[in-house]
């Protein structure tokens, strides 16, 4: 052997590929989806609930009746056809014509997570820095790591981010002479915390971040998929300037299509498509159909309504199972829509050095250190309740109590682990962040 470490290319690699880490959550899948695990870890949509029987025809009549065009290459910018559906869609959230909304200004993605690459790839240079909540968005820090940025995260509370946490950001990275290049976030539902941002502090957010020149990143993969009634509307159905609105069908269709979508200001939709055909060339054509078939022959917002309800049921399930089975000094939020659960851990657990004690004990869950860019959250863990059936989310909850009383029992013989962070109060919605990472 001629090498020195398991990889022989690691002195070939660019230096953007030297700080690329493996996601945590994609780590765990191997493990979560044996039968006889319950996964409380991924963020699936129950796609059983779709009528997929329709679903399946729908799919074969595009293929043996529209092939020729379904199955050929298509433009970059995504088919005019799928992008009015898209403008429809968003207008049910209130992002529509009267605020500057237009299928001409509509880029079609391979999923929501090509979307954040590509705004990654106009604004960021090695050694920006991008603000975003804390905890945030695993692909998204992953997505940044890729660009050579750096993560400042701003903390949240059961109200969301906070502003005056936001204004105490900008101001210290700037006396730091640090370049920050536009704001992260996901407003509604947000994973992995599952709070929601407050009417009043989405035009504080959005004030704070006009007064110092910041573009907005709107991420939002779940804002029809509330429980309590309609969500705020969108950061970009207040403003149109500085603010790019990202989202995907992944949650509310299919994720298998990939088929997601970003708003931007005119003035940049031409080069998100020019670096989107530098990426994949352009959108599936067949995917793309298959959306547009599906948002113009089928009941959509009907099937919005049932996932609505299937998820609230397993939410209540969770919350239920949590207030029932958990270990005292255990926190978590009450997320009003979406797909997550937020939980803080009693003092001196740690979700990651637990996490192979819950795989022996055939349950699955992502610690919370996958979703802050420094490794801090080891206090934390997300939880998901979209796929498992209401059953199996009792039984994951008291398999994991059972491990986190292993685990505290083992604390009062050997000491405390490590520190689990900030103390919540139990059954609170409070969503923990650090200062800035």
């Amino acid at each position: 052997m001629t090498g020195t470490t398991l990889d022989d290319y690691t002195d070939r690699y660019a230096r953007r590929v030297r700080g690329m880490t493996a996601s945590e959550i994609r780590a765990l899948f191997a493990v979560a989806s044996r039968p006889e695990v319950v996964s409380l870890a991924g963020g699936a949509p129950y796609i059983a609930a779709l009528p997929l029987d329709a679903v399946g025809e729908m799919l074969g009549r595009l293929g043996a009746e529209h092939g020729a065009t379904t199955l050929q290459y298509g433009i970059g910018q995504g088919t005019p056809e799928l992008r009015e559906r898209i403008c429809e869609v968003m207008s049910l959230s209130g992002i529509d014509a009267s605020c500057g909304a237009s299928p001409e200004d509509v880029v079609v993605t391979v999923g929501g997570q090509q979307a954040l690459d590509l705004v990654a790839r106009l604004f960021l240079d090695p050694g920006d820095v991008v603000l975003a909540e804390g905890p945030t968005y695993v692909g998204a820090l992953g997505v940044f790591q890729a660009a050579q940025a750096q993560v400042a995260h701003v903390p949240m509370d059961d109200e969301g981010l906070i502003p005056e946490a936001l204004e105490v950001a900008i101001a210290d990275l700037a006396r730091a002479g640090r370049r920050v290049k536009f704001l992260y976030t996901i407003p509604t539902y947000q994973n992995p915390a599952g709070v929601t941002l407050s009417e009043e502090r989405r035009e504080r957010v959005l004030d704070i971040c006009e007064r110092a020149g910041l573009l907005v990143v709107e991420d939002d993969p779940y804002g029809q998929l509330g429980f309590e009634g309609e969500a705020p509307r969108p950061l970009r159905a207040r403003r149109r300037d500085g603010v790019f609105y990202l989202s995907t069908f992944s949650k509310t269709f299919a994720p298998g299509l990939r088929v997601g979508w970003i708003l931007a200001p005119h003035a940049v939709r031409d080069k998100l498509v020019i670096a989107s055909e530098a990426q994949i060339l352009c959108p599936s054509a067949y995917a793309q159909s298959a959306v547009s078939t599906y948002l113009g022959t089928m009941p959509w917002r009907q099937q919005l309504k049932v996932y609505r309800e299937i998820y609230r049921e397993r939410r209540d399930a969770l919350l239920d199972a949590m207030t029932d089975l958990m270990p005292e000094g255990t926190t978590w939020t009450t997320p009003a829509g979406g797909l997550f659960v937020w939980a803080t851990l009693p003092e001196g657990l740690d979700s990651k050095a637990m996490m192979p004690r819950a795989v022996a004990a055939r349950v699955a869950y992502v610690p919370g250190t996958g979703f802050y860019a420094d490794g801090t959250g080891a206090g934390n863990m997300r939880l998901n309740f979209s796929f498992p059936s209401p059953e199996r989310i009792r039984e994951g909850v008291r398999r994991l109590s059972g491990v986190m009383e292993q685990e505290i029992a083992m604390r009062k013989v050997f000491g405390a682990v490590g520190d689990a962070g900030p103390r919540r109060r139990r059954g609170g919605s409070d969503a923990p962040g650090p200062d800035l990472a």
